[in-house]
């Protein structure tokens, strides 16, 4: 167990710890000097069985309450000391309210030098201390009348804490692993030490953490859990680590990191939070409001944000944003408090909803609702109502490392929900069972309908068809969610259209005899530089108009790509034109070629290169700087043959969405656009 001291300066705080444990916390000669606590001080307590409890005392005076409040932070117990002969002072109040925003529950109330006055000032006291702890959760603390002097209240106390300690659940230790630094020290043959709170899961000799905010890896070489030689420090432990790594030193990790198992550090500088506004504030907090934030054992100047039109007034609840002037290390659920920028007062404070929260739209009522969702401290209530809010899904990775869940947890909320999953790079999207079931044959539905619309057409431009479909997912997952149904033959990928497996577009009987006339023209030898319209016009003795609709209409089909005005390549020689193209890239120094070098590799002449380049920078498949182009990697797969048979669950590399039914650029004679498939003159897909 945890306990720390809370109460206004010279008031026995660090009197009372000594004659408890014996320890003088008060370890620097300045506070020896002055009689006076400066920093934070600890000490520990042998438990009748083995255990021990903590002590982190605290110092009072109005100019060390950042440091009071980095003590504070994870104790367990907190015993709130009051002079008998002093009674309820600034100090007391503040120290108070803070306890009660960090949401301490369990604690005693200490009257204090109690040989310094007689019972009816001591009654008078104690009468003050009541009426000020009524509205907060110390209401219904133990009192106890002590004094170091004549040893009054001590054996009393010292057995209520023992009676606390046996009855303390341990606190779970299934997260990952947290401990909150409030020291950094180096040891003569042992190196650097920290200290601090762990604040959840565990770790053992030899693990691996990260200090953030500022990610310095480091090995864990020994531990003394509760100031005792241990194996694993755990939740609820005070824990000294000594670390060792590349560029580990005391200077390197300071008051207010947080050492972190490596899947938690993702630092954050935006947070959507819950706050309080404490009931003597003196005015509402209004917008970009300044603060200084304090949370574990760290501050950081911030700026409030409201989610609201009203300003928060005094003793008022509201949800806001906290935009910081430094990122921190922090995990959902996590209490904060709030003061003053001068450092004079305690403004309020609450918990942290969001650590991704957004800079645009963070008023929206959609994400108001997801706020609601994740003000739900049981991972499991928050994770469903998420998906009951839009969009419906959500990175499941991401909400388990900002909960500090591990993967056992993970796992079982997988289970617990039945969790529909796809992989989408480093994220890993989830939707629920009900929601997946509806979107299926939402989407069965819109081909279904689109096919009965256009015999004629291969399918649906994935674009058009995601943007269509409730959830609305991103454009990398909705690629994901296709090839895992592709892969089970629920729908077929078809390059860059979707369609029924069933489902095929047919020419009529006059259109394919003529198209068998055209193909080899346009293919074989030829096919990257195949000839243009009024060129298969006169070898066919057929009008241009004939061959340009029908060409047309098979670009619409899938079968060919307009590269540009009139010049029609197969769709099978446009695939092979890329592979080649990333095969040039691959084998140059940079990544990048020159036309000359690409018209070489292809073989079709110098402006038929070109033509195809400008074709494929218009798509974004090729990037020009110069005389030089780069491989769009993203936009490899525009023009792949098919999507079937590729692993559903790998990293997606990106895609494009194509420009079907846009209006071309400028129209005219030979420019008649024709829905669906790529030509010279369509759009470049948007991304």
């Amino acid at each position: 167990m945890i306990v720390g001291t809370a109460g206004h300066v010279d008031h026995g705080k660090t009197a009372l710890v000594h004659a408890l444990t014996g320890i003088n916390t008060d370890r620097l000669q300045d506070e020896k000097t002055r009689g006076m606590t400066i920093d934070l001080g600890f000490a520990y307590l042998p438990v009748p069985g083995g255990d021990s409890i903590g002590f982190v005392d605290v110092p009072g005076h109005e100019r060390f309450v950042h440091t009071m409040l980095a003590g504070a932070s994870g104790i367990d117990f907190v015993l709130l000391v009051v002079a008998a002969d002093d009674g309820v002072m600034p100090q007391t109040r503040e120290h108070l309210a803070i306890i009660d925003l960090l949401g301490v529950k369990r604690g005693a109330v200490l009257l204090t030098k109690c040989d310094l006055a007689g019972p009816e000032h001591r009654n008078a006291v104690a009468s003050d201390i009541r009426s000020v702890l009524a509205r907060t959760m110390l209401a219904e603390a133990h009192l106890i009348p002590v004094s170091v002097v004549t040893g009054e209240g001590i054996d009393e106390l010292r057995y209520l804490l023992f009676e606390e300690a046996s009855h303390l659940a341990r606190r779970a230790v299934s997260g990952r692993f947290r401990l909150a630094v409030d020291r950094s020290f180096t040891l003569r043959g042992v190196g650097t030490v920290v200290t601090g709170t762990v604040l959840s899961g565990s770790l053992g000799v030899g693990d691996n953490v990260v200090v953030s905010p500022s990610g310095l890896l480091a090995r864990v070489r020994s531990i003394h859990a509760q100031n005792r030689p241990a194996e694993r420090g755990r939740a609820g432990d005070r824990c000294a680590l000594n670390l060792t790594g590349e560029r580990v030193f005391k200077e390197a990790i300071r008051r207010g990191d947080v050492i972190v198992d490596p899947k938690l550090h993702a630092p954050t500088d935006r947070i959507d939070a819950r706050l309080r506004v404490l009931p003597d504030e003196r005015k509402p907090i209004g917008q970009w409001f300044p603060v200084r934030l304090h949370h574990a054992a760290t501050d950081v100047g911030a700026r409030i944000v409201l989610l609201a039109d009203e300003p928060i007034g005094p003793g008022g609840t509201a949800k806001v944003q906290l935009v910081l002037d430094s990122p921190i290390a922090a995990a959902a659920g996590d209490v904060y408090v709030v003061r003053d920028t001068s450092a004079q007062r305690t403004i309020g404070g609450g918990h942290f909803l969001d650590l991704r929260a957004p800079s645009r739209k963070r008023r929206a009522p959609e994400r108001l609702i997801q706020l609601d969702a994740h003000a739900l401290l049981a991972p499991e209530l928050a994770a469903a109502a998420l998906l009951d809010a839009p969009p419906h899904y959500f990175d499941l990775k991401g909400f388990a490392r900002d909960r500090a869940l591990s993967d056992r947890e993970t796992e079982g909320l997988i289970d617990q929900l039945g969790l529909v999953r796809f992989a989408v790079g480093e994220m890993l999207l989830v939707l629920s069972p009900e929601r997946w079931l509806r979107f299926k044959r939402d989407l069965a539905a819109t081909l279904e309908a689109f096919h009965a619309d256009n015999p004629d057409l291969p399918g649906v431009g994935m674009e058009r068809l995601r943007i269509g479909l409730d959830p609305r997912l991103q454009a990398p997952a909705f690629t994901a969610v296709l090839r895992s149904l592709s892969h089970a033959g629920e729908v077929a990928l078809d390059g860059a259209w979707v369609r029924l497996p069933g489902h095929e577009a047919h020419l009529t009987a006059k259109d394919e005899t003529f198209w068998l006339q055209i193909q080899p023209l346009i293919g074989g030898p030829e096919r990257f530089h195949p000839p243009r319209v009024w060129d298969i016009a006169e070898v066919l003795g057929a009008p241009e108009t004939e061959i340009r609709r029908l060409l047309k209409l098979a670009g619409r089909m899938g079968k060919v790509h307009e590269v540009a005005h009139d010049h029609f390549f197969q769709r099978e020689a446009l695939a092979q034109i890329v592979e080649i193209a990333r095969d040039l890239a691959a084998s140059m120094p940079t990544d990048e070629f020159t036309a000359a070098q690409f018209r070489d590799r292809v073989g079709s002449g110098r402006k038929v290169a070109i033509l195809i380049l400008e074709f494929l920078d218009r798509h974004g498949v090729t990037l020009r700087r110069g005389d030089l182009r780069r491989l769009n990697r993203r936009k490899l797969d525009l023009f792949r043959l098919t999507g079937e048979g590729e692993p559903p669950t790998v990293q997606i590399s990106g895609g494009a969405s194509p420009p079907v039914g846009r209006p071309d650029f400028k129209s005219g004679r030979g420019r008649e656009s024709v829905s669906g498939g790529f030509d010279s003159h369509s759009l470049p897909p948007s991304w």
